[in-house]
């Protein structure tokens, strides 16, 4: 059985797209187990012997909005929301001709979100993603902890005790403020903050040192999938802390310098903004005998 797929990236956190309005995707998908889907999505997201991504992205048809996404993780696990990944879902969405809105309202596992389009000769080149509230209520991040807020607050990682501010931007996300996070040996201590045990559903975490108020660089380890180019809840979440923190100024635009690029966040008082580019790499099929 051969089926289509879309390799995509937004700021090099590239994924493999699924488009599963098309039938036999839709066929494929649907003769699946849960369990079965998950050794797939590893697999194919394997960089040797697979197609090679962070994971594997679906979009799905889904009544009453202009798509659905499903966002797995590199080892199969699936995740909530991935900012950097709907702005492409919404590419391939619109590019397709599914839906050509300047406004896309498509559902994730955190909620709808709306997606505002820039498009050049009727591609989606760019996009800007209302990523909801930031949650900062610890029990519904989770953490283990019962309390208000966990926000510059100290824990300890093996024998180094760090400054950190947790916050859920529909994944859970930790993030560190410190020196320049380019010095550090990052696939050394992910593993250690993801399995951080202050976190029940493991955690992304976020290094990240002040350029200036308006412009942030960061590191990200996602759980699932170790360091990645971006993270686009993981920018949003960089931005929302240093708000909630005082560093950052409320509703100006906030640079923040990946390692795959920049994304631009603004935190108003109801919302976070996150706008980025979304691009496609190749197209192509890949035969499975699952």
């Amino acid at each position: 059985m051969q089926i289509p797929f879309v390799k995509m990236e937004g700021c090099g956190n590239d994924y493999i797209y699924l488009n599963g309005f098309e039938p036999v995707v839709a066929d494929f998908l649907s003769s699946l187990s849960e369990e079965e889907l998950s050794r797939w999505i590893a697999g194919v997201s394997d960089r040797h012997f697979g197609i090679g991504g962070d994971g594997v992205i679906l979009a799905l048809p889904c009544e009453g909005f202009d798509g659905r996404m499903r966002m797995f993780n590199a080892d199969g696990s699936e995740g909530k929301m991935c900012g950097n990944g709907i702005r492409c879902v919404a590419k391939l969405i619109y590019d397709a001709g599914i839906a050509k809105k300047e406004i896309l309202r498509l559902m994730t596992a955190a909620g709808e979100r709306l997606i505002k389009v820039s498009a050049e000769n009727g591609k989606l080149v760019r996009a800007e993603v209302d990523m909801g509230a930031p949650i900062w209520e610890t029990k519904k991040i989770p953490m283990t902890l019962d309390l208000p807020c966990f926000c510059s607050a100290t824990f300890q990682i093996g024998e180094k005790e760090y400054v950190g501010t947790a916050v859920s931007m529909g994944n859970p996300h930790l993030v560190i403020f410190g020196d320049d996070p380019d010095l550090l040996d990052l696939p050394a201590i992910g593993p250690d903050f993801e399995a951080n045990p202050l976190f029940p559903e493991s955690v992304n975490t976020e290094f990240v040192q002040f350029l200036s108020p308006t412009h942030i660089k960061m590191r990200v380890w996602e759980r699932g999938s170790g360091e990645t180019l971006a993270c686009g809840t993981g920018a949003s979440a960089v931005a929302a802390a240093a708000v909630r923190n005082g560093l950052s100024p409320k509703g100006e635009k906030i640079t923040l310098s990946l390692t795959g690029g920049d994304l631009w966040i603004t935190v108003t008082d109801d919302t976070v903004l996150m706008e980025g580019p979304a691009t496609t790499v190749f197209t192509g099929l890949i035969e499975t005998d699952i």
